[in-house]
């Protein structure tokens, strides 16, 4: 069971990712990022009423830290999401597990853990695979971000295992991520001005909202019933849902050197996140 929901989680993001280029069509990125935490945040809120929980955390310091990461990789990421071909888009996102690797490597400046060192450089050896063959001069900016936004997910990861350590629920980790959602989305549609979308502009945004809700749902349900080494795997799922998402709309067809980054990366990112867990279990 536990697989089946991050599968479904994967697949969600993947959908999720998919909507976000189909609304950069008519709304400003405000618009997208707006009605990717209102579902969320008004689902919860509902919960949290209904079911008389607290929602003022005892702490502020380590959501704020959390939600600058998370907020400000989720904006990056889907700008590049409406300018990249899809499976770029997130195999990039998906290079936090490498820039995590790396800070533990440069924290404790030791080289002697050989295998999440060959983790690293394999990994970035990917992103150059990805990057130098498949795009052309104008989707640099959107790449350059898009990476960008897998490391500000490494640092929103580390504060949420953080928060996690110190007693935080997870509803209320995900309910601040999309309230911080909703409020720079707002605040950054009342500056540029709303664009009344169309009734397909309605509903691609609504697709994002909706997608991006059962994804965080069904991978909390992943990670909070299992081993979260399996979940870790099958999170990697979303690659090959973007792949096949954007052969179907956008007929998106990534080269040899294209396929081989986004393998390297994700056997990367597996290998480097199995060594974080099995180390965390040692410890």
């Amino acid at each position: 069971m536990q697989a089946l929901w991050m599968l479904f989680a994967s697949l969600m993001f993947a959908i999720m990712a998919m909507f976000v280029k189909f609304a950069s069509e008519e709304a400003s990125l405000g618009q997208i990022i707006l009605f990717r935490g209102l579902p969320t945040a008004a689902g919860i809120l509902a919960w949290a009423w209904a079911t008389r929980r607290v929602v003022i955390p005892p702490t502020w310091r380590l959501h704020i830290m959390r939600n600058v990461a998370g907020v400000g990789s989720i904006w990056l990421s889907f700008f590049a999401m409406g300018r990249l071909p899809l499976a770029t888009a997130i195999t990039l996102n998906y290079t936090s597990p490498l820039f995590i690797a790396g800070w533990m490597i440069w924290r404790q400046h030791d080289l002697t853990d050989r295998l999440r060192t060959l983790a690293v450089v394999i990994g970035f050896i990917g992103v150059i695979a990805i990057l130098r063959p498949t795009l052309d001069h104008s989707q640099w900016l959107a790449a350059l971000l898009g990476l960008a936004a897998g490391s500000l997910t490494a640092i929103a990861v580390m504060q949420v295992r953080s928060l996690g350590q110190s007693g935080e629920p997870e509803w209320r980790i995900v309910l601040f991520f999309a309230l911080s959602s909703c409020l720079t989305g707002g605040v950054a549609t009342s500056v540029t001005g709303w664009q009344p979308p169309s009734l397909y502009g309605w509903f691609t945004l609504l697709g994002v909202g909706i997608s991006g809700l059962l994804g965080q749902f069904a991978m909390t349900r992943a990670f909070s019933r299992g081993s979260a080494a399996l979940s870790s795997v099958l999170q990697y799922s979303t690659i090959p849902f973007s792949v096949l998402l954007g052969f179907l709309f956008w007929d998106d067809h990534p080269d040899m050197l294209g396929w081989a980054g986004m393998v390297l990366i994700a056997a990367a990112g597996l290998v480097s996140t199995w060594r974080t867990l099995a180390l965390a279990r040692r410890a």
